[in-house]
């Protein structure tokens, strides 16, 4: 991948240049690239909010999420 970094006038970097054969080749491993500095939706940032709240007045209630699959991968 040969990148270009663009730089302003008092030598700031200010951005990269992708050439387009690799952009398309990044978008195709990580098709929501375009969309990861989208900000989150109010109610998705309540949800948060509520377990971050729950955690911090509760902090012995989390487990591993190893414990988890060692659940789900029991047998009935």
């Amino acid at each position: 991948m040969k990148l270009q970094v663009i730089q302003d006038s008092s030598g700031k970097n200010t951005g990269v240049f992708i050439p387009i054969d690799d952009w398309t080749l990044i978008k195709s491993v990580y098709p929501d690239i375009e969309t990861l500095n989208q900000e989150l939706p109010k109610w998705q940032k309540e949800i948060i909010d509520l377990r971050l709240d729950k955690i911090e007045k509760n902090p012995g209630s989390l487990k591993p999420i190893e414990d988890l699959f060692k659940e789900l991968d029991k047998e009935i």
